[in-house]
């Protein structure tokens, strides 16, 4: 049975959550392999001037440890 870890992580985006959410595991995937899910915690935007510039979000992403 394989051990699963989790670590949190922190990401952000001026375009969307989606797209933070796509960073994040992009940025993650460069250090961890075997990334199963992604487990989004809090979400937060950023307001300029009355316009939302920027788009965060916590996350917690699950992946398998190597035998």
């Amino acid at each position: 049975m394989p051990i699963v870890k989790v670590i949190e992580v922190i990401a952000s985006s001026e375009k969307s959550i989606d797209d933070a959410i796509q960073n994040a595991v992009a940025e993650a995937s460069k250090t961890i392999r075997n990334i199963d899910s992604v487990y989004v915690k809090d979400i937060k935007v950023h307001v300029k001037d009355g316009k939302v510039s920027s788009y965060g979000l916590i996350c917690k992403i699950s992946f398998r440890l190597e035998s």
